[in-house]
């Protein structure tokens, strides 16, 4: 046993706290201070005060977050409305000045024997892939006529709702996969059937890759066609169901995006693919609007009943790109005046093409920035209006001339426009040396163009007048072996990091604002399927 003087154990410790808290509280008292009570902790929670200029830093940056959210949906539309009118542009570049194009090349190449053969080349390269355009669009068109859109139509309704719209999910994603890769299919084409060959037999390398490209061309169209009748059905449900669930997809992308990290050039690549996503979108609603209006005979007044649909899908979509667009910029801490210096991009590449020698024609070099190839939407546009109108008579025919006039008239008329404006915006960026003093090096191994017409860059000729004049002179045929006039950008280049002659270069132009470190904007011409650089 223990021995009866053993000291007890020790006190807990709490009880030393209470006794801490019992004194504070008796001197309190006895220096009539009021004792802790609930009412007077009510009392000071109430009137305690607090001095935010001690943060100020904090709440400056927030407020300017705050203004910055306010900002996107400003900017964010004028860089949309731009887009969407470059689009416009080489979209009405196919049915305006294509056909003619085509037919001066033909012209040339069936009158070629009356002149004599001076030059080793039958055609110049823009003239060979101008016929191939044509060529591949008569083929495609007629291969169209195959396709039943009436059958289409009742196979996709009888289907369940939840169906369609795993089905309408498939046709997006499957609609940037041949996106991505289309354009290369075209580029091999192109390059191929213009490249400089030393034997005859060459030529016939020209074979399969034309093959390969009507191929593409036309499920792509086909793969447009399926989306149009989706959304068609869509509008004629009686409950509006399928609308409703398809519009509410939209609002999903916006959980797969928002929360990522994104870079400068990130987000300019989606800032490309919303474009080209709502641009295709105002296609998809003419072509839904024709067709109901053909089930109607041309009634006006079933045009009013689908207005509120159109107008929902419509809104849904600005809805959704500027909520998507406000919290990227939040989260990763990028400014609304990058916006300004996404279009001054595209404006350099809509001036650099008006160039003497530029590299490539306007519309592919639309479709490498953003991933719109116009083609297909074109067969199926034709395809839908030639099977929906009916041409019958002297008369119709008259009108159908008019409009194709009318039709040139708004393409010159935009394409003015849209130059005057893109010239503004490179000059108030400060890119007009990118124009006249491209850096000396390229990446050797890849096609810059679809010819070798190359000229030696003027020197000091950065000023407003050479920059009118530049763009909008005809072009000229220099013989060979000089040094490239403007900015090649090598899409193969997005994934890889910038060698030191580039990173030269983002040290040479620094005056723009906002520039990432990791790769120009102008290097930046790949359509991704994410908009996600895999790093």
């Amino acid at each position: 046993g223990r021995a009866g003087g053993a000291r007890p154990p020790p006190a807990p410790q709490h009880t030393e706290t209470l006794g801490f808290y019992e004194s504070d509280r008796r001197r309190d008292k006895r220096e009539g201070q009021p004792e802790l009570s609930l009412l007077r902790f009510l009392s000071a929670e109430l009137t305690r005060g607090y001095f935010l200029e001690h943060n100020e830093a904090k709440y400056t940056e927030r407020r300017e977050r705050v203004y910055t959210c306010m900002r996107i949906p400003r900017e964010l539309e004028k860089l949309m409305v731009f887009g969407i009118f470059l689009c416009l542009d080489a979209f009405l570049y196919v049915f305006t000045l294509l056909p003619l194009r085509v037919c001066l090349a033909l012209f040339r190449l069936f009158t070629l024997p009356c002149y004599g053969i001076r030059d080793r080349r039958l055609l110049q390269p823009a003239q060979v892939c101008d016929i191939l355009k044509g060529v591949i669009l008569v083929l495609c068109y007629f291969m169209m006529h195959y396709v039943d859109y009436s059958m289409m139509y009742h196979l996709i309704r009888g289907q369940s709702v939840i169906k369609l719209y795993i089905i309408y999910n498939m046709l997006e994603v499957a609609d940037r996969l041949f996106s991505s890769f289309g354009q290369d299919i075209l580029d091999a084409l192109y390059w191929t059937a213009t490249e400089p060959k030393e034997r005859k037999r060459a030529h016939i390398g020209v074979i399969p890759h034309f093959f390969m490209a009507v191929l593409y061309i036309f499920l792509h169209a086909i793969l447009i066609m399926v989306q149009a009748t989706t959304l068609n059905v869509a509008f004629n449900s009686h409950n509006k169901s399928l609308l409703t669930i398809m519009m509410s997809n939209n609002f999903v992308e916006i959980k797969g995006s928002v929360f990522k990290k994104f870079e400068k050039n990130n987000l300019f690549q989606m800032s490309n693919s919303d474009i080209k996503e709502r641009f295709t979108n105002y296609v998809l609603l003419l072509i839904v609007c024709l067709r109901n209006m053909e089930q109607f005979s041309w009634n006006p007044d079933h045009l009013w009943v689908l207005f509120p649909d159109v107008c929902m899908v419509i809104a849904s979509e600005i809805a959704v790109d500027i909520v998507k667009h406000a919290f990227i910029t939040k989260f990763n801490d990028i400014t609304a005046d990058v916006y300004s210096e996404y279009r001054a991009s595209l404006a350099f590449d809509l001036v650099s093409s008006r160039q003497k020698n530029a590299y490539t024609d306007y519309s592919d070099s639309v479709a490498r920035r953003m991933g719109f190839i116009p083609l297909p939407l074109a067969v199926l546009l034709i395809r839908v209006v030639t099977s929906s109108i009916k041409v019958q008579g002297i008369l119709s025919y008259a009108c159908v001339i008019l409009f194709y006039f009318g039709l040139i008239s708004l393409k010159v008329l935009n394409s003015i426009v849209l130059l005057g404006k893109s010239c503004q915006y490179v000059k108030e960026a400060k890119m007009e040396e990118k124009l006249f003093h491209p850096p000396p090096t390229s990446t050797p191994g890849k096609p810059h163009s679809k010819s070798q017409n190359k000229s030696k860059s003027p020197q000091g000729l950065a000023t407003e007048e050479t920059l009118s004049a530049s763009v909008t002179s005809q072009p000229t045929h220099p013989k060979e072996n000089v040094i490239p006039l403007l900015v090649t950008s090598n899409p193969d280049q997005f994934l890889t990091t910038p060698d030191g002659d580039e990173k030269d270069i983002t040290q040479e132009n620094s005056e723009l604002k906002h520039r990432s470190s990791k790769k120009d904007l102008l290097e930046i011409d790949r359509f991704t399927i994410c908009g996600n650089r895999i790093d």
